[in-house]
């Protein structure tokens, strides 16, 4: 009985990771990388994950601007809406007689900020949700696509789709600026925020995709799909550098400022100004960055935020950002080495981090956030005292099959070395399936053959995620 219990929550564990989806910060991937396939073996899993995360996350699309319920003070549907997350009605001051209706909230009650307490009927309108899941979308699917390395198949069809529909076509694209992101609602007015600029973070993730599908000549990203993506964020790129609130971001010292520069420097390599992009970064190592990291790594102002350990690991993400799309756009950059006006860096900011525990305090939902960050500094850095991966075997004993894995290579070349490849277990899959009629899809088939391998191959990994359940059932059986 022990023994089965065990396998039971041994395969629960697995195939819930493989299910469950994180939604990182932020991130830029090297399209050179994903187009020359190069992967190494122990990247099986996370190839696996991500197959099985683009086909979650395509069944869940497309998403236009048009999907909302909301109606911007425009009235045109076609502009992006979402409403400030931290602000609150406060209506003991307007003097009804009657309950308000939720509509004369909106609109008569002055609203106050409450500091790291989300309003939860700010997704009332979801644009804010639906860009991002197009942004997963669209870069998991890619990936995907660039696993197969053929010229077209059901993923980059889907990403090429949903890219479509959100910016291009004339029925359901979004008009490229954010008037209305985070817009404060109150009496006094109906205008969008500047901390509203930091709702398209996800570009950089498109980004990616966009020069993957470039680089590897997929054939359904067409000349005309490209140029009209390249006008549209030229049109973005003008709001962003001239738009009031956008600029006022671009002046944010915190994290808002860190993930403008993610943003627009993504944007520059969408149209093809890589020298532009090296130039934005380059703004952000010589401005905010100058006064974000003391000398001992502490991140001042995520610090003081209500929710620290999540902050420092957001803020951390978009400095790593900055940093790849900067090495990417300028390979001779020696950005990694870049040190803050107090002679603290990126690797002193993660070590810095690494020293609060999210499982000790109200933040336990957060503590997954820091993981990636961990991977990405190892990857570049190094690891010589094996501190990194003794945290993530800590905390994350299955991270060799995340996602992030794959694009922080050579970080921990010893972890998940048994894990087949996500091709290479769809090939023999492929080769040994008996046809049938009315059997399900080929890709179906292909992708449980090769998520059957990978618990296979890694049975004896997997069984350490289930050591608590399987304590728990010692005690009840």
């Amino acid at each position: 009985m022990y023994i089965s219990l065990f396998c039971i929550s041994t395969l629960l564990s697995v195939s819930l990771r493989a299910a469950g989806q994180t939604s990182y910060a932020n991130d830029f991937i090297d399209p050179d990388f994903i187009v020359a396939g190069n992967f190494p073996p122990n990247t099986g899993g996370a190839q696996t994950t991500i197959t099985a995360w683009a086909r979650n996350l395509a069944s869940r699309g497309p998403w236009s601007v048009m999907d909302k319920q909301g109606i911007p003070p425009t009235g045109n549907k076609h502009d992006y809406l979402s409403w400030a997350p931290y602000w609150w009605p406060d209506c003991s001051g307007v003097g009804n007689t009657t309950a308000l209706t939720e509509q004369e909230i909106w609109t008569t009650c002055p609203y106050r900020r409450r500091d790291g307490q989300f309003n939860p009927d700010v997704r009332t309108v979801n644009d804010i949700g639906n860009f991002q899941e197009l942004s997963e979308a669209v870069l998991y699917n890619t990936l995907a696509w660039a696993f197969t390395k053929t010229p077209s198949n059901e993923n980059s069809q889907n990403a090429v789709r949903f890219l479509r529909i959100w910016f291009l076509d004339e029925a359901t694209r979004m008009t490229p600026n954010l008037d209305y992101a985070q817009m404060q609602r109150g009496p006094d007015g109906q205008v969008g925020s500047s901390t509203g600029v930091l709702d398209l973070k996800g570009m950089t993730k498109i980004a990616s995709a966009i020069l993957i599908l470039r680089k590897g000549q997929n054939t359904d990203w067409t000349a005309d799909l490209d140029a009209g993506m390249v006008e549209w964020c030229q049109q973005y790129i003008r709001w962003l550098e001239t738009a009031e609130q956008a600029l006022e971001e671009a002046s944010a010292e915190n994290n808002h400022g860190t993930f403008y520069y993610n943003q627009l420097a993504a944007l520059k390599l969408i149209v093809n100004d890589n020298e532009g992009a090296a130039r934005v970064t380059g703004a952000y190592f010589s401005g905010q960055y100058q006064s974000q990291i003391a000398a001992n790594g502490e991140q001042p102002l995520e610090a003081a935020r209500t929710r620290p350990y999540h902050y420092r690991a957001y803020n951390l993400a978009a400095m790593i950002t900055n940093a790849r799309i900067e090495k990417y756009a300028n390979p001779s950059s020696t950005v990694w080495n870049r040190t803050s006006s107090s002679g603290g860096g990126i690797k002193a900011a993660l070590d810095h981090a690494m020293r609060f525990s999210a499982r000790d305090s109200d933040e336990a939902d957060y503590a997954a956030e820091l993981y990636p960050n961990i991977a990405a500094v190892g990857s570049i850095y190094g690891d010589a005292d094996g501190a990194y991966v003794a945290y993530l075997k800590r905390a994350d004993p299955g991270f060799s099959v995340q996602p992030y894995f794959l694009w922080n290579q050579p970080f921990a070349p010893g972890e998940g070395r048994a894990l087949p490849s996500a091709r290479t277990t769809a090939s023999r899959a492929s080769a040994t399936r008996k046809s049938s009629a009315g059997s399900s899809s080929d890709d179906d088939s292909e992708e449980n053959a090769a998520l059957s391998q990978l618990i296979g191959s890694n049975f004896w990994s997997t069984m350490r995620l289930s050591l608590f359940a399987l304590s728990v059932g010692l005690v009840m059986f």
